[in-house]
């Protein structure tokens, strides 16, 4: 198994690269990898940056020593700025950034109508994609204001990790619908959302009425008539957003563990990206083992280890030798696995980081993940 191996350093390093967005499948040590990064970044190439996470586990917080997250940039202390570089960290707050967003692109009025309705209280919290969306906007957001010299995205795990790609084109979609006009029609025309219904389905508007509830399609042509004027600047920054992350500033890192589902969501992933013509840099392969005595084949330490014990001698020994023939056979089915990858994708360049002892909970441990990546 060979491939090029990917310049961490190289890319931490170079003014071009403005964003990294780290993604993969859950469980692969996707978060602390985004946190090395940018740990490294700040101590080692004096760059001023800011992790964004999206997952709500709090081990990004506590591994970089504060207390919570929340969607405000918060300084990590404690790191070395000697370069001359910071290191801030937040987390996604999806009702809070679509707050924000009505708040900064519409009146104060207008802004608390829309607060106040049960439709946009129920969407901004949970209506499937508005995560997605969010990220998008924050991400927009802190490019936009180009204050960081990088910036880092954690993004959630699973497939999920690339809907926010999909998030301009299925807004769109909403935004275009025919529902979707016919409820902004009454809003733009003065009539009421019951007299449009009453007018255009007669029977089916009342059992529709009944089922869903005339409250709800209230509530619904009420948010829909707050956020018109919004609507082109919702498509509008999307799609810069989207822009910038096909623009070569940007650099995608896949991480990925030693074992098939997660190198399988690796190669998903790394066909969405070439699809949507994005910067794919690398692909990290996180908690590799390796055999210190490379030369030590597990067929001969079984066979050592045989004899020893046959021998009644050093049974210490032999215990050791048969972990090691453990540890080798392991390492090979590791390397099978992630070369299915690689066969795949033979130009992706790739780093593997060793398998550490312990989980990192630390500043220190983000400090030795990170000169493993590089």
């Amino acid at each position: 198994m060979s491939t090029q191996r990917l310049d961490v350093d190289g890319l931490l390093a170079d003014p071009s690269t403005r964003i990294v967005v780290c993604c993969g499948a859950g469980g692969v040590g996707k978060t602390t990898t985004a946190a090395a990064l940018g740990l490294r970044a700040a101590e080692v190439h004096g760059r001023r940056t800011v992790v964004l996470t999206i997952d709500p586990a709090r081990r990004l917080a506590q591994s970089m020593g504060l207390s919570e997250l929340d969607n405000t940039p918060r300084q990590v202390k404690g790191i070395d700025g000697d370069n001359g570089g910071e290191l801030h960290a937040m987390m996604l707050d999806m009702k809070r950034t679509f707050d924000e967003v009505v708040q900064q692109h519409t009146t104060p009025q207008r802004a608390q109508e829309i607060f106040a309705n049960p439709f946009y209280q129920a969407m901004s919290s949970t209506f499937a994609g508005t995560q997605e969306y969010m990220a998008m906007e924050k991400l927009g957001q802190l490019r936009a204001t180009d204050e960081w010299d990088l910036i880092v995205v954690d993004t959630p795990p699973s497939r999920s990790a690339l809907d926010f790609l999909d998030a301009p084109a299925r807004l769109s979609r909403f935004l275009d619908g025919r529902m979707l006009r016919m409820l902004l029609a009454p809003a733009r025309g003065g009539r009421s959302m019951f007299s449009l219904v009453t007018a255009s389905f007669g029977l089916f508007s009342r059992t529709v009425q009944k089922v869903l509830g005339a409250q709800l399609l209230t509530d619904l042509s009420g948010f829909v008539a707050a956020l018109d004027s919004m609507f082109g600047g919702f498509r509008q920054r999307a799609d810069q957003t989207y822009r910038i992350l096909q623009d070569p500033q940007t650099a995608f890192l896949l991480v990925a563990a030693p074992e098939r589902d997660a190198v399988r969501e690796a190669a998903y992933f790394a066909e969405r990206l070439v699809a949507e013509r994005m910067p794919l840099a690398g692909l990290v392969l996180n908690r590799m083992h390796r055999s210190e005595v490379p030369g030590l084949s597990a067929e001969a330490s079984l066979a050592a280890a045989e004899a020893l014990t046959a021998a009644g001698d050093q049974p210490l020994t032999a215990d050791a030798l048969r972990i090691h023939a453990d540890l080798v056979r392991q390492t090979e089915r590791e390397q099978l696995v992630a070369a299915k990858f690689i066969d795949a994708f033979p130009a992706v360049p790739t780093v593997s980081v060793t398998a550490q002892p312990a989980d990192v909970h630390d500043v220190d441990g983000l400090r030795t993940i990170g000169s493993l990546l590089a």
